[in-house]
């Protein structure tokens, strides 16, 4: 998190270890086993430290896609950041799919390195703490981590009286909260000696942690994960300890290693080998997933984000995987569903930022379930630093013989700082893919859905997906990347044949980012080789979007089998209104100002700091009764002092906005880099049919300079 010893391991983006690339001429090899199973997905490495600032930001959606396991924040009240308190993130964060909260309990204190308060106060701080856990409706969820970096101040070179304090903190804690989940020793890096030591004292003195955490940031990482990983075990073993689990709750350089695909790969190879929980470090900005959301943004993402996409749709077991060299650069991690027929393999990582280079990749042990013929898609994804990404891409699609079990994808013009993915089905393909197309065999399945490849015909790409016939909880899931604000049409590819006791005509029910949006009605097709298509003009947010089609109704009406779907960007009805405007009503210190980055030259600035300097447009006018997409053009430039110099403490400004004067919700706003730099946000309200009033307030700190408002109806 933050470190004193930071200018001993500052490193170039891609430097690892001199024998990361074999010197012979032949191709580095990584030999994928897709019959040796290693255990589950576990999706363990998809968790952040200070991954989330407030309530939006990040959005739903960039935090779902990801099937996160764990975030790290702020101890509650804490005052070392001014947002990421752990209490007030937790709902969002569950509910788009998170386990873990781990909680930084001496981040309550203002200043880093923290001030030494001594024991006695600091368990006063603890108490207030594990109140406040005991009493949250997600009390479960939370595990305490009491320490900080202990080996770099309070205990530095005193283990003994780390040890005795320990003591006292983990005893207070389970006075307040016997059920708890206490972790430790969360040193800035593994050692071998103390962590030992500390074991034995624990058990001695019965107060064993919960939960093993100690962070990886250093160069040496790369050579000594798997050395620090076994000599952990075996010191528990040793003491007859059952088994922590581990959380690396800081893992990353502070250089070089925060979004970029190739270096990010190497790490999550690793902790899924081991099965540990680890967190992204927290270098820059809080809100940001680390680097996986695009600077200045909710919604918008980085290269880094797509490769953490791709690991969240791992599905079955992971398998066996040999990279070219344990600890070299270039790593692998591969996944095999039986139940799907897919194996996927992610891959990268190089000695040098700038290399381009080959690889062969052998699968081995190929289940005979696949066919004699293998398809493989191959995708890339560029690292994009902290700019928006525009996605994958794909390298390279084809057919490979399969001999005694085994076949070869070789690849070359592969770049360090990017990661790949490979996707195995059998041989089913019947056309290459197509661009703005997104297939429903390589979607998100919930439910009862499922990929059979099976005989069916006249589908696109490899297959499709069924399942949802007697079924209530089928859904589809899709990801898509919208390159800006506005209307899509997206076309669904389905077959709607007859089957026993189901209606001619079929419905299913169109999700968008997480809320029910429509039941959209498909004819009936003439068998289930027969595909048409209906079109749903949406209204996307730049960026991450998630558009899912589920059963709902237990009628088999929703029958119905999806090959893909289509999406391209169209035209719509959207009214803009501008905050300046004198049909609007300004109260108390809000004003009118002039910007050259606003749109019409102005802008109303000065909302909030109290409840009557408000903001009210009038006159916002709606077609039709329903929800709405309530586009908001604002700047927030606004930092805090404190915390450590490489952190960025962005304030997200908030308004509560309320429509034709009902309940307010409250919309937290992203720091746009300037005041004359105006970005959106995008809130979902409800409309009255006709004109309507959108009020904007904040009865105890400033809003955002708002410039204008759009509307646009969530379905065209």
């Amino acid at each position: 998190m933050k470190h004193p010893w930071l200018p001993a391991i500052v490193a170039s983006a891609a430097l690892i270890l001199a024998t990361a690339t074999p010197a012979a001429a032949a191709n580095p090899v990584i030999t994928v086993y897709l019959s040796t199973s290693t255990g589950a997905v576990t999706h363990d490495s998809s968790g952040f430290l200070y991954g989330i600032a407030n309530a939006g930001i990040p959005t739903d959606s960039t935090i779902a896609a990801l099937h996160p396991d764990s975030t790290a924040q702020m101890a509650p009240a804490g005052t070392q950041h001014p947002n990421g308190d752990a209490l007030k993130v937790a709902p969002q964060f569950l509910a788009d799919g998170g386990s873990d909260i781990l909680v930084y309990m001496q981040d309550y204190y203002s200043t880093w390195p923290y001030p030494t308060p001594g024991i006695t106060s600091y368990l006063n701080v603890v108490a207030a703490e594990a109140n406040a856990i005991v009493a949250d409706p997600n009390r479960a969820k939370y595990i305490y981590v009491p320490f900080n970096e202990p080996d770099q101040q309070w205990y530095s070179g005193n283990l003994s009286g780390l040890e005795a304090d320990w003591k006292l903190v983990y005893q207070k804690i389970r006075s307040i909260d016997p059920t708890a989940r206490i972790a430790g020793l969360n040193y800035s890096g593994y050692s071998a000696n103390d962590y030992a030591n500390f074991l034995s004292y624990a058990k001695a003195n019965n107060v064993l942690p919960d939960v093993t955490t100690w962070h990886e940031l250093q160069n040496s990482f790369f050579t000594d994960w798997y050395s620090n990983y076994s000599t952990y075990r075996a010191a528990e073993s040793n003491l007859g300890i059952t088994p922590r689990p581990i959380y690396i709750d800081e893992y990353g350089r502070i250089n070089g290693d925060l979004g970029v695909p190739g270096n990010l790969v190497q790490y999550i190879a690793r902790f899924e080998n081991s099965k540990v929980h680890a967190n992204l470090a927290f270098w820059t900005d809080s809100g940001s997933l680390n680097d996986l959301v695009a600077a200045n943004s909710a919604n918008q993402v980085t290269g880094g984000w797509w490769l953490y996409k791709w690991y969240g749709e791992l599905t079955g077991n992971t398998v066996s995987v040999t990279p070219p060299s344990q600890n070299g650069s270039l790593q692998a991690i591969g996944a095999y569903d039986s139940s799907k027929k897919q194996a996927r393999i992610i891959l990268g990582g190089s000695l040098n930022s700038t290399d381009v280079f080959s690889s062969d990749v052998a699968v081995k042990n190929i289940p005979q379930a696949l066919g004699n013929t293998v398809h493989a898609t191959v995708w890339g994804v560029d690292n994009s630093g902290t700019a928006a990404s525009a996605g994958p891409y794909v390298v390279t699609e084809g057919n490979y013989a399969v001999s005694a079990g085994s076949t070869t994808i070789s690849l070359s013009g592969l770049k360090a700082l990017s990661a790949y993915e490979i996707i195995l089905t059998p041989n089913t393909a019947t056309n290459s893919i197509v661009a703005n197309r997104y297939e429903a065999e390589y979607a998100s399945l919930t439910g009862t859905a499922k990929v059979t490849y099976g005989s069916n015909t006249g589908y696109s790409g490899t297959y499709f997906v069924e399942g949802y016939g007697a079924s209530n909880n089928a859904g589809t899931n899709f990801v898509v990347n919208a390159p800006s604000d506005g209307y899509y049409n997206v076309a669904l590819r389905y077959s709607a044949g007859p089957y026993s006791g189901a209606p001619t005509n079929r419905t299913t029910r169109l999700v968008l980012n997480g809320t029910a949006t429509q039941d959209v009605a498909l004819p009936g097709t003439a068998n289930w080789n027969t595909w048409n298509s209906v079109t749903t003009k949406l209204y996307l947010q730049a960026g991450i979007n998630r558009i899912g089609y589920n059963a709902f109704t237990t009628d088999d009406s929703d029958a119905i089998n999806i090959d893909y779907i289509d999406v391209a960007a169209t035209t719509g009805q959207i009214a803009s209104y501008e905050a300046e405007s004198t049909a609007n009503t300004l109260g108390g210190t809000a004003v009118v100002s002039s910007s050259t980055g606003a749109s019409g030259g102005k802008y109303v600035g000065y909302i909030g700091q109290g409840s009557g300097n408000s903001l009210q447009f009038n006159g916002v006018t709606a077609t039709a009764a329903g929800s709405y997409a309530l586009v908001i053009q604002y700047a927030n430039d606004e930092f805090s002092t404190g915390g450590a110099g490489y952190n960025t403490n962005s304030i997200n400004r908030f308004a509560d906005i309320s429509v034709n004067g009902g309940t307010a919700t409250r919309v937290y706003f992203r720091v746009t880099g300037s005041w004359s730099t105006f970005l959106t946000a995008v809130a979902t309200v409800q409309l009255n049919a006709g004109a309507n009033t959108v009020k904007f307030t904040n009865s105890s700190a400033y809003a955002p300079d708002i410039d204008k408002l759009s509307i646009a109806s969530i379905v065209g």
